[in-house]
């Protein structure tokens, strides 16, 4: 059985369809990658499998459990989690509690528990502190725990804002465009990471630009265009599909 499955799924905005009827899945374990030129529904799919977006119509199960009518929150404590395509840290902060924020879907104590600050709301902030460090440890950012996250270079942003993400546990990790407007020398930390939180048992959907990184780190690709399913398959597949080449890579693939 899959792990998520999005079947018919419509989203439209006035008489444009964003998602056209779309249906496909996504396997425990895998690094499935979500391509398509710009306008083609990536990121609408993306917020509709989160939350953000409502539908038009369609169902979206995680682990067979039908989750279209639950809010964001609740669909992250099922356990999906997401960043996004522009940055969402808070430079202020320290590193630690950035990631902290990221942990609170699946805190174990209520808002007026916390205030009052409660023995059990102090053992749960212990361990949400450190989770954060472990998810800074993966990154090797443990030594700069409680420096701002406005010190950050750009790339090390996105590391922080995945870390962030994974600090919720989550079964699945939605990552849109997570190297759009990294320098070439800070992305290779990034698919690194990817790599590593896949390896530990966390399924990855992403969406992204750069076919380099997209044919390099996927298990399968899903190729999308005008809001509907153009393509499905593993890499090589996609890389000699006569439709996908014609629609959307052209020769930038061939030659990758």
């Amino acid at each position: 059985m899959a792990l998520l499955e999005v079947r018919d799924l419509r989203v439209t905005f006035g008489g444009l369809h964003a998602v056209d009827g779309l249906s496909t899945s996504v396997r425990e374990g895998q690094i499935k990658g979500i391509i398509g030129p710009n306008g083609a529904g990536k990121t609408t799919l993306f917020n509709a499998i989160a939350g953000i977006q409502k539908l038009s119509a369609g169902a979206i199960e995680l682990e067979g459990v039908r989750i279209e009518s639950l809010r964001p929150f609740q669909r992250a404590r099922l356990g999906l989690a997401r960043t996004f395509q522009n940055l969402q840290i808070f430079p202020e902060l320290s590193l630690v509690e950035n990631v902290m924020i990221g942990c609170h879907p699946g805190a174990r104590t209520g808002f007026w528990t916390a205030m009052l600050g409660t023995a059990g709301a102090r053992r749960e902030e212990r361990r949400i502190e450190a989770t954060a460090c472990d998810k800074l440890a993966m990154l090797g950012m443990a030594d700069r725990a409680m420096l701002p996250a406005g010190n950050l270079s750009f790339g090390e942003s996105k590391l922080l804002e995945i870390a962030r993400a994974l600090a919720a546990e989550p079964k699945i990790l939605m990552l849109d465009e997570p190297i759009a407007g990294v320098p070439a020398s800070e992305q290779a930390p990034i698919a690194k990471m990817i790599r590593q939180v896949n390896a530990q048992g966390v399924t990855v959907i992403l969406v992204e630009h750069n076919m380099r990184m997209v044919m390099g780190l996927c298990d399968e690709i899903l190729v999308l265009q005008s809001g509907r399913f153009l393509a499905e398959g593993t890499p090589a597949e996609i890389a000699s599909h006569r439709e996908v080449i014609g629609a959307y890579l052209g020769e930038e693939t061939a030659d990758a």
